[in-house]
């Protein structure tokens, strides 16, 4: 498995385990001064792979385009999230990495439109920025989550 993959799922075990023994109630829950909850974020990291890596190759993502349109880049929240979609985006949490690095080991990625992250100004020119940049953007996310979990246990929430 290439090592960059490999951060990357032990990145989302970590968050899949912030989840664990947590209510839909709470998985749901907006905690007072956030704007997200933690299913959307487990979505958006989802989405956020698929865009980076996919999209911006020319190929097509994964995963259903309705969660890719619910939970990438620039969405928030807007409904509860049932059990099953829950269950449903911890499968593509794995099964996308999984393909992610089939893909990677079968050269699928052979040009990557060069784009830039507008909030670091850096240009991304290659699937191995790719990768390092979703390191990044997975570990931010990971520490949101577990910002929103003590924020919940401290301050409570406010439900959609």
């Amino acid at each position: 498995m290439e090592r960059s993959v490999e951060l990357i799922v032990a990145c989302r075990r970590a968050l899949l385990k912030v989840f664990d023994g947590l209510s839909m109630d709470t998985l749901n829950a907006i905690p007072t001064g956030f704007s997200n909850n933690l299913i959307w974020n487990l979505g958006h990291v989802v989405a956020s792979q698929q865009a980076l890596c996919y999209l911006n190759a020319d190929l097509k993502p994964l995963m259903d385009e309705g969660f890719f349109l619910k939970y990438r880049r620039g969405t928030k929240p807007v409904a509860y999230v049932e059990k099953a979609e829950f269950e449903t985006l911890k499968n593509y949490s794995e099964t996308t990495l999984a393909q992610l690095d089939s893909d990677l080991e079968n050269n699928v990625f052979t040009h990557v439109r060069p784009f830039t992250i507008t909030s670091l100004g850096f240009e991304i020119r290659s699937i191995q920025d790719v990768l390092r940049m979703l390191l990044n953007h997975e570990g931010l996310h990971l520490g949101y989550c577990m910002a929103l979990k003590r924020a919940q246990a401290k301050f409570g929430n406010r439900s959609l």
